[in-house]
């Protein structure tokens, strides 16, 4: 059927369409000059409307444009329009049930995806976007009319929520998974500790995301999270035993994470590893030899010597040798140097022998020949960097021939050769879940074992568990950035926050945690306490009362209640200690240095040593050359590490911090204290 505007309305109309045809699936609408198809899958709309003398007829199309038809007889107008019409409505019920497989076809892969029973990551809803784009592309109906047909309008609007905002979506989807096991697993979570794990805990477990970060601050029972995480897998058949690794930092953590996992989850098949015995069973799996750790790694004394030794022959021997060293001990770090044979002065080699074991601890953990040692250094300290690492070179040299004697190997070289047997593909590794704690000490080393492990199974998740509020062990290599930058290292993902401590009341927490995070680097999360604390519970003391402290606790602690005592340094113990055996013997005291606190836990805390200068806390900066070319780059806070060093000495405690200072030269560390609120006593 055709219509055709009058000559009259042609005339008076004056517009490039005065024709109409009714084609197949479609309708071409032309003039003198212009002609203008319209196929049906390209039309959302025709109006018939009436003008004063004629009829007019309008075709909406996509992005709001127009066709119109002038000048046209009104009853013809009416009569093409119903046919047209009708013919296009039909066309439309027809194309609409093809829209609706398509559009279901859709809806079941979301479906598949986002099955009730199971976490959506990231990884997994990657491309869905596209996917749906390419259906909707696929349509034979503009996207704009779907929502005219009943059976359409459902799957249309899936399609387009999840188009819109896929992550609202994803999120959404967990959140009803996450309360589903929840809810179905309550009794596992009841049961899986001591007592039960509480809402964060438990959808930590839960996560699914194949990175995550558990930020668990101090006393909020990581270990606790660790073994149900385990347990979760198993429980689950998500993983079986033999599939699921669990790493700790130290032989007596990776012990305790064993004895927990046998009391809880009552099997054997599950065992933490250090990351040097896993290193140790990839290159036995993968080369079919047991290598054998040099007796030097537990040796202080042994390294002391033969690096000493190796010195003393070095400046002896070589004139040039021996006026560099004594440049570097003079110049660099300041040290007062004895005239004339130097080398053979026992008090300057007892100073000297752990700062070689370190420098070449460090240089082994590099790795590399000693050129792409150098060359990795910053460009403003490379020169002077070389000079040192000369100097180092026959030090490094008597080590690997120590080894060599032995037939032996070093922890670094240990990593080393797991990362190259990775990379060569002589292991794969079988571990679908990596669960690694304390993983705010992890090294670039270690994180490179990882990347390879994970690279060698794509689908293996890894579940990290750690506090950037407690790195403290930067001097031994390791990378904070690896925690607070967790997931430009190891891939998209989630984090979740533990936020209630079962340790300390809420004054101490309010105290440490408003210490830590006035450093803005440190990643901002939420630790509540359980007990409440009076003001008194954190409190700055004269280092003179510390005997007067310790009769008043003589009168009140009890016997099984524990007092730590705390220094940055070992040899800053207090001599009351020697008389306490007599004078308090019914305290149950010990000390030890910060660092080696980490992990323990007290009744009662005394930090001591709270001055400035040498042997001060915060301790100065003493790092040489060979430190900053070899350590992960320092922060631009001021004392940051030995911020998060007091923090961890705070968070001891369970009931009373006391923190005693020098009156005449306090640490700086003191007004930062008075200016977060906690008082100062004149006397315990």
């Amino acid at each position: 059927m055709e219509l055709k505007a009058t000559s009259l309305g042609k005339r008076l109309a004056q517009h490039p369409y005065d024709r109409a045809a009714i084609l197949h699936a479609g309708v071409k609408v032309s003039g003198d000059s212009h002609e203008y198809l319209i196929p049906f899958n390209q039309l959302l709309a025709i109006h018939c409307k009436r003008g004063l003398v004629w009829g007019e007829l309008e075709f909406v199309l996509p992005d709001e444009k127009v066709v119109r038809l002038h000048g046209i007889e009104w009853a013809e107008t009416q009569r093409f329009y119903h046919q047209l019409n009708a013919r296009w409505q039909q066309w439309s019920q027809e194309m609409s049930e093809i829209a609706a497989g398509v559009l279901q076809e859709q809806v079941a892969a979301i479906a598949a995806r986002t099955g009730e029973n199971r976490w959506l990551t990231r990884e997994q809803t990657a491309g869905l976007q596209q996917q749906i784009e390419r259906a909707f592309e696929a349509l034979p109906l503009p996207l704009d009319r779907l929502e005219e047909f009943d059976h359409c309008r459902e799957a249309l609007a899936q399609c387009q929520a999840w188009l819109k905002d896929i992550e609202a979506c994803r999120l959404k989807h967990n959140q009803a998974y996450t309360g589903a096991m929840l809810e179905e697993y309550a009794a596992f979570f009841q049961q899986i500790e001591s007592s039960p794990l509480n809402p964060s805990q438990a959808r930590a477990v839960v996560n699914g995301e194949r990175s995550l970060l558990v930020l668990a601050g101090a006393g909020s029972g990581k270990t606790s999270v660790l073994v149900a995480r385990a347990g979760w897998l198993l429980a689950r058949g998500e993983a079986a035993a033999d599939q699921i690794l669990l790493l700790a930092f130290g032989r007596r953590a990776a012990q305790e994470m064993d004895e927990r996992i046998r009391e809880r989850l009552h099997t054997e098949e599950i065992t933490a590893r250090t990351f040097h015995s896993l290193a140790l069973y990839i290159i036995q799996q993968g080369s079919k030899k047991a290598p054998v750790i040099t007796r030097l790694e537990n040796d202080t004394a042994g390294r002391h010597k033969l690096f000493i030794t190796a010195w003393r022959q070095q400046c002896s021997e070589k004139k040039a040798q021996a006026k560099g060293w004594r440049l570097w001990l003079e110049e660099e770090m300041q040290w007062a140097v004895p005239g004339g044979n130097f080398w053979d002065d026992e008090k300057l080699q007892r100073r000297l022998a752990p700062r070689l074991d370190r420098w070449i601890s460090l240089l082994r953990t590099h790795g590399g020949t000693q050129a792409e040692t150098i060359a990795s250094a910053p460009e403003a300290i490379r020169d002077l960097f070389g000079k040192r690492v000369r100097l180092l070179a026959p030090l490094l040299k008597a080590w690997k021939s120590a080894l060599k004697a032995e037939n032996a190997v070093d922890f670094a070289g240990l990593i080393h050769q797991a990362i190259n047997i990775l990379e060569k593909g002589r292991f794969i590794s079988p571990w679908k879940h990596i669960l690694v704690d304390e993983f705010q000490d992890i090294s670039p080393q270690r994180a490179e074992l990882l990347a390879a492990l994970r690279k060698q199974n794509a689908h293996a998740s890894l579940f990290a568990v750690g506090d950037d509020w407690q790195a403290i062990y930067r001097f031994s290599g390791a990378q904070l950035s690896l925690t607070t930058a967790f997931h430009d290292s190891f891939g998209e993902g989630d984090r979740c926050d533990l936020d209630t401590t079962y340790r300390f009341n809420s004054r101490i927490g309010e105290i440490a945690n408003r210490f830590i995070q006035q450093n803005p680097h440190q990643l901002a999360k939420p630790l509540n306490s359980l007990t409440t604390g009076d003001k008194k519970a954190v409190t700055l003391l004269d280092e003179t009362q510390l005997d007067a402290l310790l009769d008043n606790l003589s009168g009140y602690a009890g016997p099984e209640e524990r007092i730590l005592l705390l220094a940055r340094y070992h040899h800053l113990k207090p001599a009351a200690l020697e008389k306490a055996a007599t004078r308090w013997p019914k305290l149950r005291l010990d000390f030890m240095t910060i660092h080696a606190s980490k992990g323990q836990q007290a009744d009662y805390v005394i930090i001591l040593g709270l001055r400035e200068g040498e042997d001060g806390f915060p301790a100065s900066a003493r790092e040489s050359v060979m430190e900053e070319a070899l350590l992960p780059p320092a922060e631009d806070f001021p004392d940051a590490e030995e911020r998060r060093l007091l923090y961890v000495a705070l968070t001891r405690a369970r009931h009373r911090v006391w923190l005693l200072f020098n009156k005449a030269n306090p640490s700086r560390f003191v007004e930062v204290l008075k200016a977060l609120d906690v008082p100062t006593a004149r006397k315990p």
